[in-house]
């Protein structure tokens, strides 16, 4: 995977933002609630950990995990080595496992979107103002959602909406990137197209476009790997 320029934030500042724009926090500093930027929450992960490329990591507690635990769990997290394969799980995967007592974690890579990111295929904005122009079937939430997601960048296939690149997790300094395409129009390198499209008009906007995605979704690594995205570290929570 390419690097981001020398401008761009380092891997240890891009995975602040991610986490930023993943969860809501408290004033402490403890995550409360999946940071989507429709109405309604959903409840966070008890334990995040964030680990780099470069070698740093982060963690995160939600607010009702006690401060003995957060203690415990965080001089863990303290001794995790530097990442050399980044899908093994981490060192203390057992242990964090037994503490909080959870059978349920989830993992995956985490990439910066690169400046010199365009797309191939013509893409169009969908607002509100122009859904009415294209059909809708297969993406009908976009009928409820499509103020709350902008940007949201398209492929049209005879007036279809057939694969959408929009923002799920929406902070002022970074977004994170919400992808699906039809099946039936999936292998055509539309989805590259809408991601780079999407990525495109978040930098417009002044922020920053991340892309992850969980180790299983293959195909969504797949357009990571067409387009040179920078894998900046690793994601790792537990419920």
């Amino acid at each position: 995977m390419n690097h981001c320029r020398d401008n761009e934030p380092t891997a240890e500042e891009l995975m602040e933002l991610h986490v930023e724009a993943m969860f809501t926090h408290d004033p402490n500093g403890r995550i409360r609630a999946i940071h989507e930027p429709w109405p309604g929450e959903d409840p966070a992960p008890r334990f995040f950990l964030g680990r780099t490329i470069d070698g740093t990591a982060l963690c995160r507690f939600r607010h009702d995990v006690p401060d003995s635990l957060a203690l415990l769990l965080k001089e863990l997290v303290e001794d995790e080595p530097i990442m050399r394969d980044f899908q093994a799980k981490p060192k203390h995967f057992g242990s964090y496992m037994k503490l909080l007592q959870s059978g349920h974690h989830a993992t995956g890579p985490c990439y910066c979107i690169p400046v010199q990111t365009t797309s191939t295929i013509q893409v169009v904005r969908i607002t509100r103002e122009h859904m009415s122009d294209h059909s809708l079937a297969g993406f009908e939430c976009l009928a409820s959602e499509i103020e709350y997601v902008q940007p949201c960048v398209a492929l049209v296939h005879d007036r279809r909406i057939v694969s959408v690149c929009r923002s799920v997790r929406v902070t002022a300094k970074a977004y994170e990137a919400g992808l699906e395409t039809l099946g039936e129009f999936r292998g055509r390198g539309y989805a590259a197209a809408v991601v780079a499209g999407w990525a495109m008009a978040v930098r417009e906007m002044g922020a920053l476009p991340l892309y992850s995605t969980p180790w299983e979704n293959l195909s969504s690594q797949r357009v990571a790997g067409k387009l040179g995205l920078s894998l900046y570290g690793v994601n790792f929570t537990i419920k």
